[in-house]
């Protein structure tokens, strides 16, 4: 942690407070010039709305999708639960560049979709380098991770609480909602924050299926540092977004442990 965490963060907020140089990434002298202008720049925080809004909307997806599958999983058993895991992991052993250029295959406007669509007489529709795109590959990316929260979660509870549930008159909804669901909100909670913070950070997939048309505060980052080669600003903006999306994450931890306590 020390050396892989904190160190490049200490030295990422040393970066941040110093003056861009001539002729050099940066110099002295201290200055809170980068911060003040990426906090009250209008752009910056749209910018950090949409990165967040996206990153929030695949967790969503992410449960929904993840829910029923890690339900299945925790119920499974032997061989059955064995091939349900290896087809959740397996997308892991791909690197994440190969998944967005198999996405762009599918949903570019030559892809096979609208190949297929223009073959029924239907008209396309752009699918790739806009929200759409980065959000299907996004949440094909991090579902797996949802899976896995869900499912330590899951595992823990006896099925017969749910069959006393059923046998006490509540129906299979009632059950659900009433007794797994509430005692499986740790995972649901471990999942959505984890999935939320992936894609938040998330660099390849933006600049893949959103290119020019989608703007997240990693490539926004990567463009000062690598384009405009301005170091201390891009550092201050990544301190920016750090704790910015540290604040949401506390907020939803303070929401979930009542929502947790009240369903005790």
């Amino acid at each position: 942690m020390a050396v892989f965490f904190v160190a490049p963060y200490a030295n990422m907020l040393l970066i941040s407070f110093l003056t861009p140089g001539s002729g050099q990434p940066y110099a002295l002298p201290f200055t809170l010039a980068n911060y003040a202008r990426s906090v009250t720049d209008a752009f910056n925080w749209r910018v950090l709305w949409n990165t967040c809004w996206y990153a929030a909307l695949t967790a969503a997806i992410c449960l929904v999708l993840a829910y029923p599958l890690a339900y299945r999983l925790a119920r499974a058993r032997g061989r059955a639960k064995a091939a349900l895991l290896v087809i959740v992991l397996s997308p892991l052993l791909l690197d994440v560049v190969i998944r967005s250029y198999g996405w762009m295959i599918l949903l570019a406007d030559n892809g096979l979709i609208n190949q297929l669509l223009r073959k029924l007489g239907l008209h396309p529709v752009q699918l790739m380098y806009n929200a759409f795109g980065v959000v299907v590959g996004l949440t094909h990316v991090f579902l797996p991770f949802m899976v896995l929260s869900l499912l330590g979660s899951l595992e823990t509870l006896n099925p017969d609480i749910e069959l006393a549930a059923r046998s006490l008159g509540a129906r299979g909804w009632q059950a659900f909602w009433r007794v797994v669901w509430p005692l499986s909100l740790p995972g649901v909670f471990a999942g959505t924050v984890l999935v939320f913070v992936l894609a938040a950070s998330s660099y390849v997939i933006p600049s893949l299926l959103g290119e020019n048309a989608v703007l997240t505060m990693p490539l926004l980052i990567a463009q000062r540092v690598l384009t405009v080669f301005n170091w201390p600003s891009g550092a201050a903006l990544a301190m920016f977004m750090s704790v910015f999306v540290l604040g949401l994450v506390g907020v939803y931890a303070v929401l979930m442990n009542r929502a947790m306590r009240g369903l005790r």
